[in-house]
């Protein structure tokens, strides 16, 4: 059961919405939607006592036409259907329950003015699992016009349904661009792809932790001391977790080098920058999934409305690309790493981890596929922020491109994944080939799972289920 209140929604509850499949048990609060209807009736009351934009006038450069009072309710439904021009593939299902599942819980927050029966429906359609038709492209980061247009003609009955239905609500005066009024399908995506970091940034460590062992790495790069020298966040929990998955805590041995090539010496102070960002890009979430967007804000306490920007998401723009770029890094450090698993000097094996006649290949393929994902999440790291934009005559002259972000962010992830798949396929091979034994140490455990799970044999063979098999015990790396 996901509170829908306006204040608590939570990143985890709109990632189980979006792996939801069908209806959707919420609890829609009761007295928030109190709230939204005076919100909604104050709205009314505004809009006949002064000029209230997308209300009373038109939108975008079209801010200073005065609607007819007698033409407001077509205005609206006009409105909807201008603006559900979106276009390209089908958004997923998953990122549709998800974005309506914030709107839902942004509107409840009481600040859109926008009609209860508008509340309820949407309210109704993610219990009843009716999910609109609705495309990926037709938003820039100042709001998901296009998705949401095509969703409120949806509940309006004028678009088709892919799953279920609810019965068409009417349109009224304002409902229109206080529906749209929001970035809720670029918080969708944005949400399930900094969770999907999170976990495969928690999984790393654990990879880290195999291939540290396959190497025999130097643990005084995870020293207490060390860290508490320069004690950045992210830094400090990275190290301390190596210790822990290491148990390092205890007196280490010495490692074979005296110090390790940086994709284990660095990793602490490179991983550290990546969970900062993911951090940061979750607390700006939570405030943005639980936030009034809408301009107007029809504000019940002040009784008033006011003309702003909250539809501007350069938080979440920028945010987004700090992770990005964070991530490549870590990412390029687990490359380093790989190659560090096929080359003798470090392992004491056969180059590439071959096992077989003279000229066996045995892992290198790993190391071009790694290089290939690396790629990809290279070209997403770059800072979608750097884009501008001027449309509507010049009166809409800047624009975050916070919903591109998320689309990058969304393929990093993909391509993250497949990066540490190729690692971790490398360590278990390293490790099952030095016959390692592993002390009863917290990341034994994950050695176990993966070498349960990774087909033993080291003759020359296709790797690829191997990698697909390593890419899926990510998700249980995560928590080790």
């Amino acid at each position: 059961m996901i509170r829908v209140d306006g204040r608590t929604l939570s990143c985890a509850d709109v990632v189980a919405a979006a792996g939801a499949d069908g209806p959707l048990a919420i609890d829609l609060s009761t007295a928030a939607v109190r709230v939204a209807e005076h919100s909604w009736q104050l709205a009314e009351q505004l809009s006949a006592e002064r000029v209230v934009y997308g209300r009373t006038t038109g939108v975008g450069a079209n801010k200073d036409d005065l609607v007819e009072e007698q033409d407001s309710a077509e205005h609206g439904l006009r409105l909807l259907r201008s603006h559900a021009g979106g276009s390209g593939d089908r958004m997923s299902a998953g990122q549709t329950r998800a974005m309506m599942l914030i709107r839902l819980n942004q509107l409840v927050a009481g600040r859109a003015g926008i009609s209860p029966e508008v509340i309820r429906a949407l309210a109704e359609a993610l219990r009843r699992g009716a999910l609109p038709l609705v495309h990926r492209f037709g938003a820039i980061g100042t709001g998901d016009l296009a998705p949401l247009a095509e969703t409120g003609l949806a509940l309006a009955g004028e678009r088709p349904w892919l799953a279920g239905q609810v019965p068409p609500v009417e349109i009224r005066k304002g409902d229109a661009l206080a529906f749209m009024s929001s970035n809720a399908a670029t918080l969708a995506e944005a949400t399930t792809a900094v969770v999907e970091l999170e976990a495969l940034t928690r999984a790393s460590h654990v990879v880290a932790a195999l291939t540290y062992i396959a190497l025999d790495g130097n643990p005084e790069a995870y020293a207490t001391p060390v860290h508490e020298a320069r004690p950045h966040a992210g830094q400090i929990t990275c190290a301390a977790e190596m210790r822990r998955l290491l148990d390092l805590d205890s007196t280490p041995k010495p490692g074979r080098r005296i110090q390790d090539p940086f994709g284990l010496r660095a990793y602490p102070q490179v991983q550290g920058a990546a969970v900062d960002a993911l951090h940061y890009l979750r607390d700006v979430l939570a405030i943005e999934i639980n936030a009034s967007p809408e301009n107007p804000m029809i504000s019940v306490v002040h009784r008033d409305a006011y003309h702003h920007a909250h539809f501007h998401t350069a938080y979440v723009s920028s945010a987004l690309d700090w992770v990005r770029a964070t991530v490549h890094q870590v990412a390029e450090l687990s490359t380093a790493r790989l190659g560090d698993l096929v080359e003798p000097e470090f392992t004491g094996l056969r180059p590439f981890l071959a096992d077989g006649p003279a000229g066996s290949s045995g892992v290198m393929i790993l190391e071009y596929v790694a290089h290939d994902a690396l790629a990809e999440l290279r070209h997403t790291a770059l800072p979608a922020t750097l884009g501008t934009a001027v449309v509507s005559r010049g009166m809409e002259d800047h624009a975050s491109f916070s919903t591109q972000a998320a689309r990058a962010t969304t393929a990093a992830a993909r391509a993250y994944r497949q990066l540490l798949a190729c690692e971790l396929v490398a360590a278990v091979r390293a490790l099952r080939m030095r016959e390692a034994v592993l002390v009863d140490i917290p990341v034994r455990g994950a050695f176990e799972l993966a070498a349960a799970a990774l087909d033993p044999r080291t003759a020359d063979r296709p790797l690829t289920e191997d990698v697909q098999r390593a890419g899926a015990l990510l998700d249980e790396f995560a928590e080790f």
